[in-house]
């Protein structure tokens, strides 16, 4: 039977056939097959991008969210009011008036104690040593406060010290005192 079937086959067929054959097969070799894997590195490529298109869209609010928050900065316009001074008798105001803004300011006051060497009856001026405990930027606000307060005359000194829950301020206080 396979005598009758190589009888049946004429040689130039079959030399058609593996022709045809290895033409198809270097089509798909340098053909089909870098396509599929160009197309491969292009949806690679897509997924990338696509991912950085999500990561954009949702940093896009956050985006928003401080690009305003940068528009509303508070403008600090610092007080310059006429200089006064405190008459003797209310020179215990001046503690409860700056225990009263340090609190708004978020602050917590430790101390606030006048120097007894500035407190003859004769002088110009008080000496209030101050120890407060906070943040830095309320600091910043108590400090745009105390401008506002006509009779301080000077704040001399300024301490800070960090530490580990949070900052500590002494301040040197002159307060300006009527005679």
């Amino acid at each position: 039977m396979i005598k009758k079937l190589n009888q049946r086959i004429p040689a130039n067929s079959l030399s058609y056939v593996l022709i045809f054959g290895g033409i198809i097969f270097l089509v798909v070799l340098l053909g089909i097959i870098p396509l599929n894997r160009y197309n491969a590195n292009r949806s690679q490529d897509i997924k990338e991008i696509q991912a950085r298109i999500d990561e954009q869209k949702g940093l896009g609010g956050l985006y928003q969210s401080l690009k305003i928050a940068s528009e509303k900065k508070e403008n600090h316009v610092l007080p310059n009011p006429a200089k006064t001074r405190l008459s003797r008798q209310d020179v215990d105001k001046f503690q409860d008036i700056f225990r009263a803004e340090a609190g708004k300011s978020g602050l917590m006051t430790i101390s606030l104690t006048p120097d007894v060497k500035t407190v003859a009856i004769g002088s110009q001026n008080l000496l209030y040593n101050v120890t407060i405990k906070g943040e830095f930027a309320n600091f910043q606000k108590l400090l745009v406060k105390l401008g506002a307060l006509s009779y301080i005359d000077q704040i001399e000194e300024i301490n800070i010290k960090q530490n580990s829950d949070s900052m500590e301020f002494r301040l040197k206080i002159w307060i300006a005192l009527a005679n």
